[in-house]
């Protein structure tokens, strides 16, 4: 019966293709492996986003009159509601940790190099959709800090040149942030940017699967271990999974994500009102920057500078390769060093600052 029940799903499905892959697909074994693991951590936690995710919508309404309400009915009275919510704002900051440390080891071990453009450009994409959660889920609890923090970050969207008034207005709907604002957050939060998530990272395993996983440019590949994907490399992912969900489990029992008190939009920002940590290098530098640059407004060049940087790192495959197609590891491996120097550095400044 069993295998009566298998050949009808295998005639329909082809699972036995997806069996002959899985059983087919290698891992180079090298120095540098470990840093595969961080990609799958990332999509682990996405897991547990959507997980989370939709247990909360159970109970949670995106009103101004409700929503902050409705968040303390979860953490007060559901049971284990206030460990889901902690669960899940933990794991979207660990998501984005680790999405940046996989973004980081694939430019170190220059895993950007033809044929992997495409890979390298679905990845960014998806980091971008990643920040974009986070800003849009922080203000969903609608809590005083979240509310002002939401304000500072469609101002600077705002400040934008060109385009700036008309982004702010369309994240906020209208032009300041309240009720609608709240609406188009939260239909970005669990409908718009789940979709193309889920799109973009299907594409994204589909280019790792066709390409394989690089091998860095100082070990030959010739002469590398290959370790078969599955049961080898999968088991030891799965217990690599093992202890993020034990990190992840103790940060929410022993540290529990706290609501604070209701939005007002009319009393005084707080002090020392910031965004989320990883926005934080941006914000700190903004505020360093002086209101006039020579004839240029400060945020505005500020700005510009942020889109420019953006856009260099996204055309790593470009710049970061010569004709034959090899990577200019000292010059790409200088950049992404200060870089990651800037980011750790100014973060640390924006939160104690």
């Amino acid at each position: 019966m069993a295998e009566k029940t298998l050949q009808w799903l295998d005639d329909r499905l082809g699972l036995r293709a997806i069996g002959e892959l899985a059983e087919h697909k290698t891992v180079p074994v090298h120095s540098a492996t470990r840093w595969y693991y961080f990609g799958g951590i990332t999509l682990f936690l996405f897991g547990i986003q959507l997980i989370t995710g939709t247990l909360l919508l159970f109970y949670y309404r995106p009103t101004v009159a409700e929503g902050f309400d409705s968040v303390r009915f979860i953490m007060t009275r559901v049971e284990f509601g206030w460990l889901i919510r902690s669960i899940h704002s933990w794991s979207a900051n660990l998501l984005i940790f680790t999405a940046f440390v996989h973004m980081f080891s694939v430019v170190f071990t220059h895993a950007y190099r033809p044929p992997r453009e495409l890979t390298w450009a679905s990845g960014i994409v998806l980091l971008g959709l990643a920040l974009g959660f986070g800003f849009s889920g922080y203000l969903l609890p609608w809590n005083q800090i979240s509310y002002f923090a939401t304000k500072v970050g469609t101002d600077v969207a705002g400040s934008t040149p060109v385009i700036g008034k008309a982004i702010a207005r369309i994240l906020r709907g209208g032009d300041d942030v309240g009720a609608p604002t709240l609406t188009r957050f939260f239909a970005l939060h669990v409908m718009v940017l789940p979709l193309i998530a889920a799109t973009l990272i299907g594409v994204h395993i589909l280019l790792v699967q066709k390409h394989g996983m690089s091998t860095p440019p100082w070990i030959s590949s010739s002469g590398v271990r290959q370790m078969k994907f599955f049961p080898n490399f999968f088991l030891r992912e799965a217990m690599v999974w093992y202890g993020a969900l034990a990190v992840l489990g103790a940060l929410a029992a022993i540290y529990p994500w706290e609501l604070g008190v209701k939005a007002d939009p009319f009393a005084s920002a707080p002090k020392g009102i910031r965004p989320e940590w990883y926005f934080l290098a941006q914000f700190y530098t903004l505020k360093l920057i002086p209101s006039r640059v020579w004839v240029f407004e400060g945020e505005l060049l500020g700005i510009g500078g942020f889109g420019a940087v953006a856009a260099g790192w996204a055309l790593i495959p470009v710049w970061g390769v010569d004709r034959a197609g090899q990577a200019r590891t000292r010059l790409v491996t200088g950049v992404a060093i200060v870089l990651a120097a800037y980011l750790a550095v100014f973060t640390y400044l924006g939160y104690v600052k």
